[in-house]
């Protein structure tokens, strides 16, 4: 295997991660939304995806909760 072979292997599963992370997120979005009744909330993470994702990820870093 090449040094190209390599990187481009490498960034293939950074790839990979980075999706699973925003998957995950999303997830914690909609769960945490649906568990706490955020009705209004639940519905501008499904109109715009990446308000969901940057809300997930607030909930794992505890700005939000």
């Amino acid at each position: 295997m090449n040094t190209e072979d390599k990187l481009f292997a490498g960034l293939g599963l950074g790839l990979v991660i980075f999706y699973i992370v925003l998957f995950a997120a999303w997830v914690t979005h909609i769960i945490t939304c649906l568990s706490e009744g955020k009705w209004g909330f639940l519905l501008a993470g499904a109109i715009a995806f990446p308000i969901a994702i940057i809300h997930g990820i607030g909930i794992w870093f505890g700005v939000w909760h």
